[in-house]
């Protein structure tokens, strides 16, 4: 037999965890392998996912992943899923009970899923031997196991049933990430599509759960045939998923009771002469029968036909009573088919094989001899044993096996044992190319290289590259190229241009990607500027900047004039930040300095100042002094430091003797006495355990802080005294950072293919006003994030453009300051870009009323890929702009009535879509509407079937539906023959628009005219409706034998009293033998009430009987003569009868119709031939209905006989 198929698709998982059964209250562990030491892993229980805890222990070691789960419940019977990347692998876990119940636990058990059988049409089957399967390779039983993609959480399974039992495949499919339905597709064999098959005996269903969110896909076969067995396939897909699952079907032979009598089994189940008439009913062999008892002898009909010649099966067909010729042929044919039966082959191949490309398949076939040798053909050639074909001979099996099928298996295979044969014919399936990795979004600068990689899940697959739905090509200018590397594939542009922007689709045979690419001009940001700088003679000066691209360079200008580098001069670039060192500086290097990035047309520009210390003679009592004018200090004394720099103080004073200094921030003190600084609570640190140092030279006291931070913020005081006296000084220092992460961004809207976002500014701004934001996006199941602007943005309300409707996304938000740039904030919630749909069309007024209207519309001509959510339904009065809800909430209907207004408004109607996007343009009406109600006249709109009689059986339902219109309500009134119409007689039901008169069960009362009446004030309309209910007819009355002779009787009867309500249309005259009393028609339809039974047997005694016929049938019982008729025999002496005397002068015959004379009329015809007038209407008509009069005059008197005629349609009206 075949490997069972598989969807082959490239798994992160080296190994997959496995369904387990598990006692209950044990424990049980789940172990998986993925490729990569590095991949993410989670644990999912049914869709949710699992947390560490006291109930599951998830470890991870490298790639060695596990999951235990603890104190097993039966709760715990679920589905599990493991997920590494874009792989997720489910698997069960079942529980079974404790020893100490075992029924239970058998009574516990489920069905096995996805295949729902009928208990009557399964056979009970034993289970197969172990010879009649093939040997498992290495003594491992094959591999059918399926894995699933993510799509399919029930695959339909393999099933069995016996002939003319019917059969359910189900097979689910959880679309809680899907935007819209799957599609999902039947196939049996290779190629052979199920939905064109629906009908008798396929039906394909499906269902949807709003709450589980399951679409359920059900195929039902009903009445299975023996040529419904073979391989099936259902296969789902989503855009760019993929999934499919195969299995089996097996139908079984009924088995035939012992003593079946054949001749009951191939009668006819059908009469109705249609397609399927005389086709043999199977459901019928299965029925349990009752055995009968014959006293004839049994007669073999098998037999019979077997040993007969074809001329002589219709004989012995309609002997032994079967009227099935065409399935006794079909099945005679089979036998004798079957008892041609194989010499060398005990089983031979199916007729056809199918299998995956890559797969290995086994060909068996059971031979009757275990010691021939057998020769296995390929299109006719012989196959020799390689690596790829392996021959094997178990018993009475032989095995072909073929390895790693390619397409160039695909061919005709035949196994020959001697002189015969048996072939089949192998289908090799392509696996559709599914995309492993998709591309990713790629935002780059003008000039630069982009390289869009994804990755299939075969090697040497053929791809498609698109860009906004042109397709790619390599071109002169050799701009785009692409790359093939095993697996992956790549597309190289070469020096990004604007117009290289756009939506880039790889597509395969299997799925689709897609990536934007934006292409920027480039812009460099300044991160830090370079500041003005006042030196003393032989300090250091450095002159600092920080700009966003590492890789720009840049030259240093000193007034104009380019710097180069020397032994004092050091010029440095180390990744965005460049430096200019001045050593030992000196009075020629005071200048204004300039840095200018190389291609940019900007630079930055600082001065450096030079101070000159002069060194006056004091006195040696010189009281103290601080000199803070020298520190180019601002006006409030503020100092400005960035967070992490250093904080350097350095504060020139003067005294003699040298006056001790002490700094203080806020309560601290801090003082220079033994190198450490101590605080009111008497705390003392040590100069290498803190951040701040305190040194004092001759002439300087210099404060230092490391790393400056925002508590370091605050006011300094530094006091110098000396026996002469003291000096005090307050710094304000203030640290600066880059501001905290802005609040959490929230989508406000969503549009086609952007979105709108708005975010609440950073809690701290870092002590600079903020300069604006820069926002970033991603795709949801994306880890690049893309830059949406480069230019800090002042607002807090974003538009972001150019996004792909349909598709999930993210946003986040930096702020920038003058110092630089926060970190990012928190993603915002997922959102997906949809658009509006377009207006509702055709608005317009059904009704007006004094305080009503009624509306009606139809649904947007374009919804887009978001599901409608229903109608908005506004109004607004004349002269105002106020639109006002109709309804609380949306609608989804199409129409909508709108109550409690006011009678004499204007007022104008409006109508909104909706969806997830928000509302649609509106669509309004031309001109407002004034709320008053319009006379309107009544009138009845009788139905044209009711303008004539109309007739119905006794018991039948009456439901007569006229309609009306008037306004106001009109007054609505039945009657029945000048009579008001009793509610316990007949039931009435008024609306706006019409009425219903309804008789559940009739009765020949029913019958009459039903007047009815629409009044409004004075004016008012009527209409009528004849109902006539008819039934069976009596019985006719005095039936007489009025004269026998020959083989002849005369009979005579009188119509029945009761007619049914309808015409008597004619007669059933039946005779029977006293005999047999089996009765024969002689007559039917017949229209007089006498009548000659002729061709009566001699010998025979006879009785009659006469039903009357009517429209509505036969009448319920016949009328008997009450005497019977014995028909004499030959030889018997005749009496003739006696007549009475005639005058036989010819008389003067005269026709009338009406009353009036139509001799001379050509349209009527008059013949007299041997006393019998006739009468002959040429092409008669309705018109010629009517009473006809013939009047026969001669010298003895006078006679006159008439006839009513009625010239009827060929069928009644209401046939």
């Amino acid at each position: 037999l075949p490997t069972p198929f598989k969807h082959v698709l490239v798994s992160a998982f080296a190994k997959k965890p496995k369904t387990q059964e598990v006692q209950e209250g044990s424990f049980v562990v789940f172990e998986a392998e993925t490729e990569k030491p590095d991949a993410k892993v989670k644990w999912q229980c049914n869709s949710q996912d699992i947390a560490s805890g006291s109930k599951y222990v998830i470890t991870a070691d490298g790639n060695k992943h596990s999951l235990a789960i603890s104190a097993i419940a039966k709760e715990d019977a679920n589905v599990y899923a493991v997920i590494a990347g874009g792989s997720k692998v489910k698997f069960e876990l079942k529980v079974i009970s404790k020893p100490d119940a075992p029924a239970k636990a058998l009574a516990d058990k489920p069905e096995e899923p996805g295949v729902v059988a009928e208990p009557a049409s399964r056979p009970s089957t034993a289970a197969p031997t172990a010879h009649d399967a093939p040997p498992a390779e290495d003594g491992h039983p094959p591999d059918t196991r399926q894995d699933l993609t993510g799509l399919f959480t029930e695959k339909p399974q393999d099933g069995e049933v016996t002939v003319g039992g019917n059969i359910t495949f189900v097979a689910k499919v959880n679309t809680d990430s899907l935007l819209k339905k799957p599609t999902v597709k039947w196939f049996k064999g290779k190629w052979m599509d199920l939905a064109s098959k629906c009908g008798k005996y396929l039906q394909l269903k499906e269902t949807f759960d709003r709450n589980t969110m399951v679409h359920t896909f059900e195929m039902h076969i009903i009445s299975a045939q023996a040529n419904f067995a073979g391989a099936y396939r259902c296969e789902v897909s989503f855009r760019n998923k993929f999934d499919s699952c195969n299995f089996n079907l097996t139908i079984h032979e009924a088995c035939t009771a012992e003593g079946l009598d054949i001749r009951a089994a191939f009668r006819r189940t059908s009469a109705d002469g249609n397609e399927d008439s005389g086709e043999l009913d199977f459901s019928t062999l299965l029925k349990k029968r009752a055995v009968h008892v014959s006293t004839e002898p049994d007669v073999d009909v098998w037999e019979l036909l077997k040993n007969a010649p074809a001329s002589e099966y219709e004989k012995i067909a309609f002997q032994y009573g079967i009227t099935d010729l065409r399935g006794m042929l079909k099945r005679l044919k089979k036998m004798r088919k079957d008892e041609k039966k194989s010499v060398a082959f005990l089983k031979k191949l199916d007729p056809a094989y199918q299998v995956t490309k890559g797969h290995k398949i086994k060909l068996a076939v059971e031979v009757a001899n275990p010691d021939v040798e057998v020769r296995w053909l390929k299109n006719g050639q012989e196959i020799q044993p390689t690596g790829r074909y392996i021959f094997e001979n178990v018993g009475n099996m032989r095995y072909l096996t073929i390895n790693h099928c390619s397409l160039v298996d695909d061919a005709a295979y035949c196994c020959l044992v001697g002189e015969e044969k048996c072939t089949t014919e192998l289908f090799v399936k392509e696996p559709p190319v599914q995309l492993v990795k998709n591309l990713e979004d790629q935002m780059v600068m003008k000039g630069e290289r982009v390289e869009l990689e994804c990755e299939v899940s075969e090697e040497g697959a053929s791809v498609k590259w698109e860009k906004d739905g042109v397709e790619l090509t390599r071109d002169e200018s050799f701009k785009y190229r692409f790359k093939k590397d095993g697996c992956k594939h790549v597309l190289i542009i070469n020096e990004a241009t604007k117009e290289d922007c756009g939506h880039y689709k790889v597509k395969t045979s299997g799925g689709e990607s897609v990536a934007e690419v934006l292409v920027q001009e480039k812009q460099l940001e300044v991160y830090q500027s370079i500041a003005d700088l006042t030196v003393k003679a032989k300090d250091q000066a450095v002159f600092k900047c920080e700009v966003s691209d590492e890789n720009v360079t840049g030259t240093w200008y000193k007034n104009g004039v380019e710097v180069k580098q020397d032994a004092r001069i050091n010029i440095t670039h180390i990744g965005r930040i460049h430096k200019l060192t001045i050593d030992d500086v000196k009075p020629e290097d005071e200048a204004d300095y300039t840095f200018v990035p190389d291609g940019y047309a900007f630079n930055l520009s600082a001065k450096l100042s030079f101070l000159e210390v002069k060194i006056d003679y004091v006195p040696r009592q010189d009281p103290p002094k601080i000199h803070l004018d020298c520190m180019g200090r601002t006006s409030d004394s503020t100092i400005v430091v960035v967070a992490g720099n250093k904080l350097r103080l350095d504060v020139p004073i003067t005294g003699d003797p040298a006056p001790t200094v002490i700094w203080t921030k806020g309560e601290k003190v801090k003082q220079t006495n033994g190198h450490s600084w101590q605080d009111k609570n008497c705390m003392w640190f040590t100069e290498g355990d803190s951040r701040v140092r305190v040194e004092t030279t001759t002439g300087h006291c210099v404060f230092t802080v490391e790393g400056a931070e925002r508590q370091d913020e605050g006011i300094y005081s530094v006091v110098v005294r000396n026996p002469a006296g003291e000096d005090t000084a307050d710094i304000n220092v203030k640290v600066v950072d880059v501001p905290d992460p802005p609040q959490t961004p929230v989508i406000l809207s969503v549009g086609e293919d952007s979105c709108v976002v708005q975010w609440d500014p950073p809690l701290f701004d870092g002590g600079q006003p903020i300069i604006g934001y820069v926002l970033e996006r991603k795709k949801k199941q994306s880890y690049r994030w893309m830059r949406l602007n480069f230019d800090p943005y002042p607002e807090t309300t974003y538009e972001a453009k150019r996004m792909i409707e349909g598709v999930p996304y993210e946003m986040r938000v930096y702020a920038v300051n003058s110092i630089g740039m926060s970190r990012h904030s928190p993603a915002s919630q997922p959102f997906v870009p949809v658009a509006p749909t377009s207006e509702p069309t055709g608005l317009c007024v059904q009704d007006v009323s004094d305080t009503s209207i009624s509306l009606k519309w139809r649904a947007p001509e374009r919804i887009g890929s978001a599901e409608l959510e229903g109608y908005g339904v506004e109004y607004c009065k004349e002269g105002t702009d106020e639109w006002i809800p109709a309804i609380q909430g949306l609608t989804e209907r199409t129409s909508l009535i709108i109550r409690d207004l006011t009678t004499g408004d204007k007022l104008q109607f409006r109508v909104r879509a909706y969806n997830m996007a928000g509302p649609s343009a509106p669509a309004t009406l031309a001109q407002p509407i004034t709320i008053r109600e319009i006379m309107q006249r009544p009138k009845i709109w009788l139905p044209r079937y009711l303008r004539q009689t109309l007739i119905k059986k006794v018991g039948d339902t009456v439901n007569i539906v006229i309609p009306f219109q008037g306004k106001p309500r009109p007054k609505v009134t039945w009657s029945k023959d000048g009579e008001h119409l009793d509610p316990t007689f007949a039931s009435v039901r008024n609306s706006d628009g019409d009425t219903i008169l309804f008789i559940r069960k009739t009765e020949r009362k029913h019958s009459g005219k039903y007047d009815l009446q629409v009044q409004i004030e004075n004016v008012e309309d009527t209409a009528s409706v004849n109902l006539q209910i008819v039934d069976l007819p009596g019985s006719p009355e005095a039936l007489k034998i009025m004269d026998v002779w020959g083989f002849n009787v005369a009979l005579e009867w009188k119509p029945p009293k009761d007619n049914g309500n309808c015409e008597i249309t004619g007669y059933r005259i039946q005779k029977a033998d006293k005999k047999t009393m089996e009765w024969y028609t002689v007559f039917d339809q017949y229209r007089r009430t006498h009548c000659v039974v002729s061709d009566l047997i001699m010998g025979n005694e006879y009785i009659f009987r006469i039903f009357a016929i009517n429209p509505v049938g036969l009448s319920p019982e016949p009328c008997n003569t009450k005497d019977s008729v014995f028909i004499q025999k030959t030889g018997i002496a005749y009496r003739p009868p006696t007549y009475k005397g005639h005058d036989f002068s010819e008389p003067k015959v005269t026709w009338y119709k009406n009353k009036v004379d139509i001799s001379n009329e050509a349209k009527y015809r008059m013949l007299s031939k041997h006393g019998v007038l006739t009468l002959e209407i040429r092409k008669p008509c309705p018109f010629d209905g009517g009473v006809y009069t013939c009047k026969a005059v001669n010298d003895s008197g006078e006679d006159t006989v008439e006839c009513k005629l009625e010239v009827r349609r060929k069928y009644p009206a209401w046939w």
